[in-house]
């Protein structure tokens, strides 16, 4: 099994950016397909992108393509969302997992709170 932790959202603007950060505690993290996804309000959660070991992204959700980008670091067992021109349709709440496309997900985490507005 594993730990998540997600940190780094907050309210901005539309326009702005954010840069979502998770860490996942969990044996052999370098050979995980991991993902995040998010949940808007009265919505179920949804795939937003996933990244491969060795950093293949296979999949953006088209509703983000050219806005947000998933990375890794094998290292600090991290992965990260970097958000860039976002939109009030972007607010929700962000997790991150294993790509669900690739095995069961692990227990979620709290999540982190996405806001956008003006």
């Amino acid at each position: 099994q594993a730990n998540i932790v997600e940190s780094g959202g907050g309210l901005v603007q539309p326009g702005g950016s954010l840069r979502l950060s998770c860490e996942v505690s969990v044996r052999y993290f370098e050979t995980q397909a991991l993902a995040w996804y998010r949940q808007s309000p009265g919505k179920q959660r949804v795939l937003v992108a996933s990244i491969l070991p060795g950093g293949r992204t296979p999949y953006i959700d088209i509703d983000v393509q050219g806005r947000f980008t998933i990375s890794r670091d094998d290292i600090k067992r991290m992965v990260f969302l970097q958000m860039d021109s976002l939109e009030r349709e972007d607010t929700a709440v962000y997790y991150c997992n294993r790509d669900q496309t690739y095995g069961d997900v692990f227990a979620w985490g709290q999540g982190t709170q996405v806001t956008i507005s003006s």
